[in-house]
């Protein structure tokens, strides 16, 4: 049974490694502002779910009332971030919008 959850922790870790490591490929590969907040809100938002769950999984190893307590405040974070980052990345965009920044548009080669 140990070694179930151990595998499990480990490719929930994994998983949000790769969640974190495209987020940050698409922020640096994207074009502009607007289309560089989107890799940057869902695959961050993605990653820290999947670290996290295993985090509190790895911690539900013990069974205990500490550990059951620590494993469910892990969760209320995770839970108010996809609360705050969805809003977050919104109000970035209205406030890029409200500064005049221009959305990048393909220009043609000549």
């Amino acid at each position: 049974m140990e070694l179930l959850i151990n595998s499990f922790v480990v490719i929930c870790l994994v998983s949000g490694l790769v969640f974190f490591a495209g987020g940050s490929v698409g922020i640096i590969r994207m074009p502009d502002f607007y289309s560089r907040l989107h890799p940057a809100g869902k695959l961050d938002t993605l990653g820290i779910m999947a670290v996290v769950l295993g985090l509190a999984l790895f911690e539900l190893k013990q069974w205990s009332l500490a550990s059951v307590l620590l494993s469910l405040k892990m969760m209320l974070i995770v839970f108010f971030v996809f609360l705050s980052s969805p809003t977050a990345t919104h109000s970035i965009v209205d406030a890029g919008i409200r500064a005049g920044l221009a959305p990048w548009t393909k220009t043609k080669r000549s």
